[in-house]
């Protein structure tokens, strides 16, 4: 079913806000298909998700915003975000020269796994271009070295925002992106990387990892803040190792995770199950 909305809320928490949202969907003839709520005890906050049929809906989509802001969010002092299902986001992915990411999205996508469009990549090397082509998605290589990085990401941003760009995924993407680049899309940038970090940080990981004999290797997938690798975690798996496993083998497997770990946060994204909030993230089933 296509023809649903979806509601992201999330408020301090006090009795009736539950019955609320639902009767505000049902008393004018909505068909609830999805709830879930959560409230975090500690902070005494509330949050929830909704997904209803807006077939016999009687709010006009266009007036759906304005009718709960004014009948229930500055009542409860909520915040929330409004999608329309069968309105697909557009995503940009931004890669370097690291390819096991790129090809398990683009082979997600091009299986019609998600309901999203990808209007672009964009990287900061030519080598991933082929991949590309061959999967009818326009490619932007821009060269960033520290003399041109502001106005190569300035580029980068118009030609987003030319295109209406909604999120990015940076698909081992190896730049760290300006403060200014992540303002721009809060809590719309996913990365990916290596749970080692940050005991194991620098251009080989894998080898650190298995010099010291790791047990266990995993990944994490989150949304980008200007603290690097810091932001609201959404996806994180792990696999085990032994003393057996060689370099290579770490690499391997470490790369299995990041793919599956990656591509999980982002049908996530696609999907409107999570909610970022005080770098956190509650992500809904």
């Amino acid at each position: 079913m296509n023809n649903t909305a979806i509601l992201l809320i999330h408020c301090p928490d006090q009795q009736g806000i539950l019955v609320a949202v639902t009767e505000f969907i049902t008393g004018n003839k909505g068909n609830i298909l999805y709830l879930d709520q959560w409230v975090n005890n500690e902070e005494n906050h509330f949050f929830m998700r909704v997904e209803w049929d807006l077939t016999t809906f009687e709010i006009p989509r266009k007036k759906i915003e304005e009718y709960f802001s004014t009948l229930l969010a500055k009542r409860y002092d909520m915040k929330f975000s409004l999608y329309f299902k069968d309105v697909k986001p557009r995503m940009a992915l931004f890669v370097s020269k690291m390819s096991h990411c790129l090809y398990d999205i683009l082979a997600r996508y091009s299986a019609g796994e998600w309901n999203v469009e990808i209007p672009m990549i964009i990287s900061n090397h030519p080598d991933l271009e082929p991949i590309a082509k061959n999967f009818g998605i326009p490619y932007y290589c821009f060269p960033i070295t520290k003399e041109n990085k502001a106005e190569q990401e300035e580029k980068e941003m118009q030609l987003m925002k030319d295109q209406g760009i909604d999120f990015i995924v940076l698909a081992r993407y190896m730049q760290i992106l300006s403060q200014n680049f992540i303002e721009q899309y809060p809590n719309r940038i996913i990365n990916i990387h290596h749970s080692f970090l940050p005991a194991f940080m620098g251009a080989k990981p894998y080898h650190a990892a298995h010099a010291r004999g790791v047990k266990l290797i995993g990944a994490t997938s989150h949304y980008v803040t200007a603290d690097l690798d810091a932001g609201p975690i959404i996806e994180q798996d792990v696999t085990h190792i032994t003393h057996k496993h060689n370099v290579e083998t770490l690499v391997r497997k470490g790369q299995d995770l990041e793919k599956i770990v990656l591509s999980r946060g982002v049908a996530k994204h696609i999907e409107h199950k999570i909610l970022a909030y005080n770098n956190r993230t509650v992500v809904f089933d």
